[in-house]
């Protein structure tokens, strides 16, 4: 017969067997999530999207595979900002981080001030922790250290002493192989894991291997241009190499996995920084600097489809992540779950602004604003500059580039996506309707 104690111990060990069995249950039910985030990609700069030249085999398998939204914008044509608002869930002016670096007149301290300001956020990395989930950063990440901001392992370092500016060591990712992700991986032992993929491609340095490099190589293109698509194509075998390992560990089924740029961009003939701006790319409010698509492939759970109607967003990242891990977004979150068509159908528009690349004020964003922008669902897009602001420069590479119209521009970029034609004087109504839209969305003294 046994005795109380021996009957008190087999009760306890069932339990706690019995706790461990629960919660190893839940554990494996949660999807592991992979953000893919190619940095200074035009959007029309894969096969999936008819680009003649440039080969993206491996990209253009993930789309078909996933939930492909072909009208996806960010909400700001910069990458500090951008990837903000990915871990967010918020605009930049809600977030704070409206630039890539504070002004010269706040010296060394200006860094520490931004991240600080950023702190004040709670990112989806800090709520999957709280679920349970372990996470890695790699590549592209501007807010000091990531271990600060909910990931539990990182590359980046983000000390400014140390060099720490926008990803540092983080950015060997992809340029240098995949290891770091692939021993995360194995290290996260049955646990739901996040990875954060941000790799500094096809961002310059143009310097990709000489094998892809001679695949696009003709006497009528430019070497900038060749360098440009050789570097698509490189970013496009890594992603290859990461779907790759994640199939091979069994994990395709029971992973999601979401595709989008940071910002746009725009390959000039010359290669030269201030022709992104005259050419109206990366840090514009136009369709090349801010549209992407953006794809989502969970296999069972979504089904594969290309939407060339609906608004997709980068503001619906953290939503929908959060969604898929069973956690509630906070209530701040405006966006919508990618996967609920539904809910995206009853979206009439999405909204956007522009900032100043090099921040005059890091506690006001209206003091750094260039323009507002809102892209309605029928496809009229209103660009609204902040004329009190028309002295306040933008910069890229050090040099200053000041494009900013003083009237407001009008586009139906469903019939004209490379806004050829300014409507503004045939549609004052349809101005009207658009200007008190973004009043509405983020209202700012004219």
């Amino acid at each position: 017969m046994s005795s109380p104690f021996e009957l008190t111990r087999c009760l306890l060990t069932a339990l706690i067997v019995g706790l461990c069995a629960a919660q190893m249950a839940v554990a494996q039910s949660l999807p592991n999530i992979v953000l893919i985030l190619p940095d200074d990609h035009g959007w029309e700069d894969l096969g999936v999207m008819g680009h003649p030249v440039v080969r993206t085999p491996n990209i253009d398998t993930l789309a078909s595979d996933s939930l492909l939204f072909t009208r996806g914008y960010v909400p700001t044509a910069l990458c500090r900002p951008s990837l903000a608002t990915i871990v967010t869930g918020l605009y930049p002016h809600q977030h704070g981080i409206t630039g890539n670096d504070p002004g010269e007149r706040f010296g060394s301290a200006g860094r520490a001030e931004m991240v600080a300001v950023f702190r004040r956020n709670t990112t989806m990395m800090a709520l999957l922790r709280e679920k349970g989930y372990v996470s890695f950063q790699s590549g592209k990440w501007w807010e000091g250290s990531p271990l600060e901001h909910g990931f539990t392992s990182a590359m980046t370092h983000g000390d400014p002493a140390r060099g720490g500016r926008h990803g540092d060591d983080g950015l060997n990712i992809g340029r240098e192989g995949l290891k770091p992700i692939f021993d995360f991986i194995q290290g996260a032992a049955r646990k739901p894991f996040f990875v954060w993929y941000a790799p500094f491609l096809p961002h310059t340095p143009h310097t990709p291997p000489a094998r892809l490099l001679e695949k696009y190589q003709r006497s009528d293109r430019p070497l900038p241009m060749v360098r440009y698509y050789a570097m698509i194509e490189w970013l496009d075998e890594t992603v290859g190499e990461l779907l790759g390992y994640i199939d091979r560990q069994g994990l395709r089924d029971n992973t999601l996995v979401i595709y989008l740029a940071d910002n746009g961009w725009i390959q000039t003939a010359t290669g030269s920084a201030p022709d992104q701006v005259k050419t109206r790319g990366k840090l514009t409010p136009y369709e090349a600097g801010i549209r992407t698509p953006i794809a989502v492939r969970w296999p069972v759970r979504v089904k594969p489809e290309r939407n060339d109607r609906t608004l997709a967003g980068s503001i619906d990242i953290a939503p929908t992540i959060l969604r898929a891990a069973g956690i509630e977004p906070p209530a701040a979150m405006v966006g919508l779950d990618l996967r609920d068509l539904r809910a995206l159908a009853r979206r009439h528009e999405l909204f956007g602004s522009l900032s100043a690349h090099t921040s005059v004020d890091l506690h006001n964003p209206v003091r750094n604003l260039k323009y507002r922008y809102v892209i309605r669902e029928d496809g009229w897009k209103l660009i609204l500059p902040h004329e009190p602001n028309r002295s306040v420069t933008l910069t890229i590479n050090g040099l200053t580039a000041d494009w900013m119209s003083l009237g407001p521009e009008l586009f139906n970029v469903r019939d004209d996506p490379h806004e050829t034609r300014n409507l503004v004087q045939e549609r004052s109504r349809t101005v009207a309707e658009l200007r008190a839209l973004l009043d509405k969305w983020w209202p700012v003294p004219r």
